[in-house]
């Protein structure tokens, strides 16, 4: 890890103890908390040699640019689909100025030195998102974590191939992804799709590039997981119809409003209804009756889903602005209490899960240079 976020994460770790009043917290642990969404999903699975993991399904998002924008320009959004437990406390806008590189702004966890759930802004103009790869397998001890190549790339590039050059360099598989990332000073949008043995980069100034955690390219899909592109059962599947729909139904429509609308979306493809649930851009596992073997969240009404978004677009992302959402991102509330009374099953998390009362989007405050 590079010296200056080692500053970073002990800067971290000496704050926290200086609240508590104590020094139970170690850098170990904030290296832990950083790499937790790579170690939990990606290297215990491969150092049990499990045949078929499902690291979770992280997330809806969307990139688009030229014709299908109503001015031309770039339009991003991601909402982040997260236990419920955890994603309430996924509430945490950075404004980071390092001595070095540029100016970022991202949502984190607290702990966090990179976003984790991946919306980023930094300000040589690059925009970036992302939707992990389900059910994907695979890692290096050899590589890099994911987490500081992340970090590192949004600090220190300034386009789209200097980007994807920081991730793939490198690589050691955790949280893979199907990466979306736009550059500002010329209008192009871009898809990395990173394994860990395979990597395809796409890019367009004129199209849109979407994600709901399917895999895109066969030679991946076929090498690196074992997702199935048929199954009804996978949310992803039912998610990318979802996309399909809105892409013929909004080109030359998107803008910031859209994109906000498009997190918040029910519509569900497998049930031809509005119905909130495993199945819509806006997840609400916990609402909905369906299981399934082919995620980690495979319960019936499961406490995860949507837990916040993002959205912004080229004006807004040049004063290194967003809109933002805590909660479903549809605006709807999740009460703690009467989900473990329902669900006793879930006991378990009681001193831990929160209230996610209904919401408004915000828009954070234009920063000017400093």
């Amino acid at each position: 890890m590079p010296e200056e976020f080692q500053k970073e994460i002990i800067g971290i770790t000496n704050g926290v103890n200086d609240k508590l009043g104590n020094d139970k917290v170690d850098i170990k642990d904030l290296v832990a908390i950083n790499s937790t969404l790579e170690m939990a999903g990606y290297y215990v699975p491969w150092l049990e040699k499990q045949e078929k993991p499902v690291p979770p399904e992280h997330c809806s998002a969307i990139a688009a640019t030229g014709s299908w924008t109503t001015d031309g320009k770039i339009v991003m959004a991601h909402n982040n689909w997260s236990e419920y437990v955890i994603g309430e406390r996924w509430n945490i806008i950075l404004d980071i100025v390092p001595e070095k590189g540029h100016r970022m702004v991202m949502d984190a966890l607290p702990g966090f030195i990179h976003s984790g759930d991946d919306f980023t802004i930094n300000s040589a103009g690059l925009i970036v998102t992302e939707t992990t790869i389900s059910n994907f397998s695979g890692f290096d001890t050899t590589g890099v974590a994911e987490f500081v190549r992340a970090r590192k790339a949004v600090q220190y590039a300034s386009s789209i191939d200097e980007w994807a050059s920081f991730m793939v360099n490198h690589n050691n598989g955790g949280y893979a992804n199907d990466w979306l990332i736009g550059d500002n000073k010329t209008g192009e949008i871009a898809r990395l799709e990173l394994g860990l043995k395979n990597h395809f980069l796409e890019r367009t100034k004129d199209g849109t590039f979407y994600g709901a955690n399917f895999p895109v390219h066969e030679k991946l899909i076929n090498e690196e997981t074992h997702f199935d592109p048929g199954s009804k059962d996978q949310s992803a599947n039912i998610r990318r119809l979802r996309w399909e729909a809105l892409m013929k139904e909004y080109k030359g429509k998107i803008d910031i409003e859209a994109a906000k609308a498009f997190m918040g979306d029910h519509f569900d493809m497998r049930r031809m209804a509005e119905k909130a649930g495993r199945f819509s851009l806006c997840g609400h596992l916990d609402a909905d009756s369906i299981g399934t073997k082919e995620m980690t969240w495979d319960g019936a009404f499961f406490h995860a889903g949507a837990v916040q978004a993002k959205a912004t677009d080229s004006k807004l992302a040049a004063r290194m602005q967003l809109w933002a959402i805590m909660g479903h991102p549809c605006g709807q509330p999740f009460h703690a209490a009467s989900f473990l009374e329902n669900h006793p099953e879930y006991n378990f998390q009681k001193d831990y899960l929160r209230d996610m009362p209904e919401q408004k989007w915000f828009l954070t405050d234009a920063i000017v240079s400093r």
